[in-house]
């Protein structure tokens, strides 16, 4: 989609100009909407064409995650330098001897101890079956990383609703809160939400900002329609050209705006997509699809632990750290 703005004359008439930055205030925030409920779907297909290979984009992508693999592993490629070099090393070494060991079968005048070059050899087929058995290792290990970081991407553009009704994605949120994401039972997230009450006034100074997410209780997860066919429920949280210029002007608000925005607690606007990541992680994990988790998430957006049931709160509040804390600082 493609558009263009024409310019017109210039408005010498107040009214007419506030009439005009008022419409495209709201041509921008219904754009930002659209890209917010689009860029989920368009990283899933990324991420799917990544994994299949053979599309450039898909390998676009793939190359980005694999520079932010290098970047939180950064000697994975010295160690299969290392893994490669000694691999050929005892290849050229058990190429000549070979020969060796032939001639030590045969026997003879001149032939070298039998004993001996099996040794040699034994060591040379061992050294190249466990250089190329550390080298798979490190191959699945990478990948493992590319789809957890995949994941992390993914979830960063899932979108939230904030207590202020304001829909942003949860990569706005970094370096500000610690979501903690309770996907169960609709009556298991309502008890764990009632427990989290108690210890509000601290998990608050913690930045815990809770995330319920109920599951569809055996049902086919409703796929949200994208784009212009988005639900009425995220359709609502789009700006209205009626509503007064100052209070729509707010919505697009800094860091520290978006700061005081942020309350005890979150609604997800797209349940289908965030039932889906969760059950990714589930999988990646070994934990059983569908059964009662909690995920709790960095400051930076990253995973920090997770585990089956619900949260033990008093827990939480002796691990994680005050905001104004100094391991708070360094988890940024």
């Amino acid at each position: 989609m493609i558009l263009t703005w024409h310019h017109s004359e210039p408005c010498l008439n107040s009214r007419n100009c506030r009439k005009r930055s008022l419409a495209n205030l709201n041509l921008i925030l219904v754009l930002r909407w659209l890209k917010t409920v689009i860029s989920i779907a368009q990283l899933s297909s990324l991420d799917l064409q990544a994994r299949l290979g053979g599309e450039d984009i898909g390998y676009s992508f793939r190359r980005d995650l694999k520079l932010i693999g290098e970047v939180q592993a950064p000697f994975r490629g010295v160690r299969r330098f290392f893994y490669v070099a000694f691999s050929a090393a005892a290849g050229i070494s058990l190429f000549f001897t070979i020969p060796r060991l032939i001639r030590a079968i045969n026997g003879g005048d001149g032939a070298p101890d039998l004993w001996d070059t099996v040794g040699n050899a034994a060591i040379n087929i061992g050294g190249i079956i466990v250089l190329v058995a550390l080298f798979s290792w490190d191959n699945k290990k990478e990948e493992e990383q590319l789809a957890q970081i995949s994941r992390n991407e993914t979830l960063s553009r899932l979108p939230l609703r904030l207590s202020t009704n304001r829909v942003v994605e949860l990569v706005q949120l970094r370096d500000t809160v610690r979501p903690v994401i309770l996907a169960g039972k609709k009556e298991t997230v309502a008890l764990a939400m009632q427990k989290a009450e108690r210890f509000r006034t601290e998990l608050l100074r913690r930045g815990v900002l809770l995330v319920p997410v109920i599951w569809s209780e055996g049902k086919a997860a409703p796929s949200e329609k994208k784009g212009f066919g988005a639900s009425s429920k995220a359709a609502a949280a789009l700006p209205s050209i009626g509503e007064d210029f100052e209070k729509r002007a707010q919505s697009i608000t800094t860091q520290s705006k978006l700061k005081a925005e942020i309350r005890f607690k979150a609604e997800v606007v797209s349940p289908a997509e965030w039932e889906r990541w969760i059950k990714d992680q589930q999988k990646s994990e070994g934990v059983t699809s569908g059964e009662d988790v909690y995920i709790i998430l960095r400051l930076d957006g990253r995973v920090r632990r997770s585990g089956k049931g619900m949260p033990d709160w008093q827990q939480i509040v002796k691990e994680l750290p005050p905001m104004d804390a100094l391991l708070s600082k360094l988890e940024r």
